[in-house]
């Protein structure tokens, strides 16, 4: 699944809204989600452990590792827990601030199309949610 937004910043400063987990945890998830990050080891390698609060109460645990780190141009994200997939987000300098490419890959096409639904909304509020971050740090 794939998507993409031209941002108005620069490559670096949506890269440290990734790199920065007091950024990070408030952006990451869709509308109405905030996160307790429990592991934050933001190097090539390193672990994620968070979980996603809903807004309707119920605790999502996440497990995932910073499979590729490229400052200022590339973050990869392997989610390790059901659902299992990879997540490559590029970051591409362009003459009014920078293009995100975010594109998710499942372990399984059945996987896929089980959150389909879910997913597609999903990474655009997280975009939207990345931009207003970005927006008050301007």
């Amino acid at each position: 699944m794939r998507t993409s937004r031209l941002l108005p910043y620069s490559p670096a400063a949506v890269y440290r809204a990734f790199a920065m987990p007091e950024l990070l945890a408030k952006w990451w998830g869709p509308e109405g989600f905030t996160n307790t990050f429990e592991v934050f080891e933001f190097k090539p390698g390193g672990q994620w452990r968070f979980v996603m609060h809903g807004p309707d109460g119920k605790r999502y645990p996440n497990e995932s590792v910073f499979a590729a780190l490229e400052p200022n141009s590339k973050i990869v994200i392997e989610h390790v827990c059901a659902p299992l997939f990879t997540l490559t987000v590029k970051l591409t300098a362009v003459v009014n601030g920078t293009e995100v490419s975010w594109a998710q890959v499942f372990a399984d096409v059945e996987t896929a199309e089980a959150v389909r639904h879910i997913v597609v909304p999903a990474n655009e509020q997280n975009l939207d949610r990345l931009t207003r971050v970005l927006s008050k740090l301007a």
